[in-house]
């Protein structure tokens, strides 16, 4: 257990140092999991005490929105000053994002249909 948990910080911590050094314009925990993601790629998916692990995490997920429902909170007058910025940015990120899911999953539907001739 101790082990996997200390993987998944020390791809945190790659990422987060990476991001520094090279000042890359994304947080480093998602640089950090990127690179955790093509490393269990490389590997063939993750070791079973690593999936126990990130499953205990998952199971406990909704926990990590209380950070940003407090943050929300605490800038309530800066949302509110901003509201219209935020609604654009939300519902335009929403778009971009199913555009490109229904693109992605078409283009793999034509790649990995059976092939007729």
């Amino acid at each position: 257990m101790i082990p996997s948990l200390f993987t998944l910080l020390a791809f945190q911590l790659v990422g987060e140092i990476t991001v520094r050094a090279l000042r890359l314009p994304l947080p480093g925990p998602v640089l950090g999991m990127v690179l955790l993601a093509v490393a269990l790629g490389l590997r063939g998916g993750p070791p079973e005490p690593l999936g126990r692990i990130a499953r205990g995490l998952l199971d406990h997920l909704s926990l990590l929105f209380i950070p940003a429902g407090v943050g929300i909170i605490a800038h309530l007058s800066r949302v509110a000053d901003e509201w219209l910025a935020i609604t654009v940015t939300i519902l335009a990120s929403t778009a971009v994002t199913l555009v490109v899911s229904a693109a992605t999953l078409s283009w793999l539907m034509r790649r990995l249909a059976p092939q007729e001739e």
